[in-house]
């Protein structure tokens, strides 16, 4: 089946001043398809979304946005909604009223409103005051806008941040089905579990330059070596036979809680190698309680990539902007 790209950028470069916000990125999202947009503070993620809203213009490379080539004098085409940094809203007016103004600035009738605060959870506080809502409400509002236009191409900028478990639903379910709708879905989070739930390829942005493209699998395999947590029924057995099983060491002292319970075991190795593990310690007839993960495999991945692992006041994953 012919594969349609949304977006296909090639060596887009953006400055401010002596900032270079991209350099020569090359991006690329199908119609139809989840793309998530991750990075370290700074990395160019925000300038990048803003681009393909027409936000700002790129200084170099090509940008194709549904099929137009975009750039001084050509703005990017009808089919494309979103936000950054946060949606625009008026704060004395209801989510209806905000959205029946959205409808009339762009020359369209109000008959879709209630559905779409329906589909973001918030048909019930529809006549509230928007200034009354907490951080995630206003974000469902911002998705309620955005979709209210049955864009080709939406680009969101968090739109997970703030909700709570049920909104966090509610976002994760419309931007599914609008995918499964042909829908290109283009959104920045700093949360792995967003994307390991929505997306099928994810870009990792560190100073402006792409350090990974690609599906999330090849992603997560690339990661190589993990630190794992071990807790089994007979803690002396486990230590000695991980200390036999090829590829697979104790990991270095420090996790927090292996010096609080002395039952739990970190070691480090490739994944492929718990298999052997797994199954000695089955014929030893040692009982596995837990064996997961310290750090999981997407997010040792953005660590290992962008560097800030290393960075001891960034112990995990960081913000997105």
């Amino acid at each position: 089946m012919h594969e349609v790209s949304a977006v296909r950028a090639r060596g887009v470069s953006k400055s401010f001043g002596d900032i270079q916000a991209l350099d020569h990125v090359d991006f690329d999202v199908l119609e139809g398809q989840v793309h998530g947009l991750v990075g370290p503070n700074g990395a160019g993620k925000s300038t990048l979304l803003g681009l393909l809203l027409g936000l700002a213009v790129a200084d170099g490379g090509l940008l194709d946005i549904l099929g137009t080539r975009v750039g001084r004098g050509v703005a990017v085409p009808d089919g494309v909604a979103g936000f950054v940094d946060g949606p625009g809203l008026y704060p004395s007016l209801t989510p209806r009223q905000n959205l029946a103004a959205l409808a009339s600035l762009r020359g369209r009738g109000a008959g879709g409103v209630d559905r779409a605060l329906e589909q973001v959870g918030l048909g019930d506080v529809s006549d509230d005051r928007v200034r009354g809502f907490s951080l995630g409400m206003r974000q469902r509002l911002g998705l309620a806008a955005a979709i209210l236009t049955h864009p080709r191409l939406l680009v969101l900028d968090e739109p997970a941040n703030g909700l709570d478990p049920a909104g966090t639903r509610d976002v994760h379910r419309v931007i599914t089905e609008l995918a499964d709708g042909g829908t290109a879905v283009v959104f920045s989070s700093h949360r792995m579990d967003d994307l390991a739930e929505l997306c099928s390829e994810v870009t990792i942005l560190n100073t402006g330059r792409v350090v990974f493209s690609g599906p999330l699998e090849k992603l997560a395999a690339e990661t190589g070596e993990l630190d794992f947590r071990l807790r089994t029924a007979d803690p002396v057995a486990a230590r000695r036979i991980v200390g036999q099983t090829p590829a697979i060491s104790p990991a270095a002292a420090g996790d927090a809680s292996q010096r609080q319970d002395p039952d739990v075991l970190v070691l480090r190795g490739p994944v492929r190698a718990l298999d052997e593990l797994v199954a000695r310690l089955v014929a030893a007839g040692v009982g596995i309680r837990e064996l997961g993960p310290v750090v999981p495999p997407l997010e040792a991945a953005f660590l290992a990539l962008t560097g800030a692992g290393d960075d001891p006041a960034m112990p995990g994953l960081v913000g997105t902007r």
